[in-house]
């Protein structure tokens, strides 16, 4: 952050050294490894004097980018002696240039940091962001935020652990992989929506007896399946270890029981010819293209499909996530990229009263109306009607009652290309389901075993 000229300039003798240290006090910066600074910070914002904000984002599509100019126009209003000085870029391009920027003598204040180990972690195993815990507590951030969407943004130590630990970023939007379907050919089957797994089980075998499709899969990229097993695992294995699974973290097994079964359900589906023909050779957005169409009754895809589905499909487009057997609704989902400080950061009372202000209860409604999905107050803020109104009170009631299980492919460095290849394996038939496991399972010991 760097502070008007005339600011420094005007002080002299014991005023520039109660400058000097004001620009090293508490909340200054946070070492590496975790540890967050000890001593006072505050949210008096005007106390800071004149200062430049300077802040990355990549919220650069339409609402997404309408909703950061609302709000940084708000901020400076409120705040009249800052300026935001922001940087908007697309996420590829955000990723490629945020590393280099951290590590640069003119880094960012606030950025916005991919939740995962290759980026988040890497910047707090590098010392290169601030640990927020302090802030989290004088804001409330804790009571605001629910304890699984705070997850992804959260690393112990060195970022050895993944998920528990500090906070080093808030979210503004929330994102949840359901079943899409068709009101239509629910209809015309005489099947209700299904409210738990074992309805929306009973509702795959009657359309396969019925002679339609009952799931559109588009998995050439591989990672598309990763969405459809991410809820089956839901229902056979309990939520912490998936948890541990897919952050990363030691202490669980991919060859249990419980994730043979959930990777068996997967291979039933295929073998029984409950998907498209060759979904392995399906492109991903050819095959919601084709649900939207009139193909298939379902579709396990998620939330930022609800758009695009919804401008096909009208009002015939609706969504449900499936209470698992336990009686609480468990589905893969996340959040978008967190907004975290910098340690570089010269003024971070600034810049956290920032980030507060931007993922504030107001701000959330801001970003309904602009189209987002907010990741707080989101049944409340709900749409009336659509497809839209079914995702929000989802994401709601899953983040509220149930668990958001993380993406899979968190899990380690080289996991995505794991996954994604036994994945493909699993669906048409070179793996079994202890091989499918057995694989995920040496990736995975093999980045414990040397992650510290």
């Amino acid at each position: 952050m760097k502070r008007h000229m005339r600011t420094v300039a005007a002080v002299s003798g014991t005023a520039l050294v109660l400058a000097l240290s004001a620009a090293c006090a508490p909340g200054a910066g946070a070492p590496a490894g975790g540890s967050t600074p000890s001593g006072e910070i505050s949210t008096d914002v005007a106390a800071a004097g004149d200062v430049t904000l300077t802040v990355w984002d990549q919220e650069v599509r339409g609402g997404q980018n309408e909703q950061m100019e609302k709000l940084n126009k708000a901020f400076e209003e409120k705040y009249p002696n800052v300026t935001i000085d922001r940087n908007s870029q697309a996420f590829d391009d955000l990723n490629k240039t945020l590393r280099l920027a951290l590590t640069g003598d003119d880094a960012p204040d606030v950025v916005q940091a991919n939740n995962g180990r290759n980026t988040m972690g890497a910047f707090v195993k590098g010392g290169q962001l601030r640990a927020l815990d302090d802030y989290a507590e004088l804001y409330g951030w804790n009571d605001r935020f629910a304890p699984s969407v705070l997850q992804y943004s959260t690393y112990g130590d060195g970022a050895v652990e993944f998920g528990t630990g500090s906070v080093y970023g808030l979210p503004q939007v929330g994102e949840i992989v359901g079943v899409f379907y068709s009101k239509s050919r629910l209809a015309q089957l005489g099947v209700e929506v299904p409210k738990d797994w074992s309805a929306f089980e009973d509702a795959l075998v009657k359309a396969h007896d019925a002679g339609q499709k009952p799931l559109v899969l588009g998995n050439i990229d591989k990672w598309p399946a990763i969405h459809v097993f991410g809820p089956i695992q839901g229902e056979h294995v309990d939520a912490d270890t998936i948890r541990d699974l897919g952050l990363g973290n030691e202490g669980a097994d991919w060859t249990t029981e419980d994730n043979v079964a959930a990777a068996q359900q997967l291979a039933d589906w295929s073998s029984k010819g409950y998907f498209n023909d060759g979904p392995n050779g399906t492109d991903y957005d050819a095959a919601w293209q084709d649900f939207g169409k009139g193909q298939g009754l379902f579709l396990i895809g998620g939330s930022w499909l609800a758009a695009d589905l919804e401008d096909a499909m009208g009002d015939d487009v609706g969504f449900f996530v499936p209470d698992t057997s336990a009686g609480t609704p468990a589905t893969t989902g996340g959040t978008g990229l967190p907004f975290g400080i910098t340690s570089a950061a010269e003024n971070t009372d600034v810049a956290a009263a920032y980030i507060d202000f931007i993922t504030s209860d107001e701000a959330m409604k801001i970003l309904a109306e602009t189209g987002n999905m907010p990741v707080n107050g989101t049944a409340d803020l709900a749409p009336a009607s659509g497809v839209q109104a079914d995702v929000f009170t989802e994401f709601g009631r899953v983040t509220e009652t149930g668990a958001l299980l993380p993406y899979l492919d968190y899990a380690t460095p080289t996991f995505s290309d794991t996954l994604g290849d036994a994945l493909q394996g699993l669906i048409d038939g070179k793996l079994d389901a202890k091989a499918f496991v057995d694989a995920l399972q040496a990736d995975y010991a093999e980045f414990v075993s040397s992650n510290g």
